[in-house]
């Protein structure tokens, strides 16, 4: 069954607070909510936000002393920041060399930041049920128990299924060792 997004009021201690809850696609949710818990996607993204205004900064200010500047303002030095990390260096090019220098190092540092850390971001979401699949089963049910209110009547009986199928896997992995020790 699929289920729409919803925008839902929530009252903590007489206050209001909103909260999105995506519902129709729940790995993606999952998945978001992994990648932010359990990567340093959060703080890569400040990294490169600040870099990326210190770089436009540092590129004004180079600038300025340039014959013919193309970049006379603090919003077109941050806009050419961003065509030129998007883009690989499509974006007005810097009249003088020290503009150059620093528009240069934006793009070196600034691509590898960030295509760095949507390339470690992906694999790793791909790698982790290989690496450790019985964890990540126990830490989504642990995640699901945490957030029961959010869940749905079908999620629930799927979580019910699910730890109901664990604990009859457990019992016959605990009796088949007790007759293996028990043989030897």
């Amino acid at each position: 069954m699929v289920k729409r997004s919803s925008i839902a009021p929530k009252r903590t201690a007489g206050r209001r607070s909103v909260r999105l809850r995506v519902s129709h696609t729940p790995k993606l949710g999952r998945y978001l909510q992994s990648l932010y818990s359990e990567t340093y996607i959060s703080q890569v993204i400040l990294l490169l936000v600040a870099l990326w205004l210190l770089f436009s900064a540092g590129l004004l200010l180079a600038e300025r002393a340039a014959a013919g500047m193309s970049i006379t303002t603090y919003g077109e030095a941050l806009y050419w920041g961003i065509a030129a990390l998007s883009t690989a260096g499509i974006a007005d090019t810097p009249e003088s060399g020290l503009g150059q220098a620093i528009g240069g190092a934006w793009i070196l540092v600034g691509s590898v930041i960030f295509f760095g850390t949507i390339v470690a971001s992906v694999t790793g979401y791909f790698m982790r049920p290989i690496q450790r699949p019985a964890r990540q089963i126990v830490e989504t049910i642990e995640y699901n128990l945490e957030h029961l209110e959010d869940l749905s009547v079908e999620e629930l009986a799927l979580l019910k299924k699910t730890t109901d199928g664990l604990i009859v896997h457990m019992e016959r992995l605990k009796s088949s060792d007790a007759s293996t020790r028990a043989s030897s």
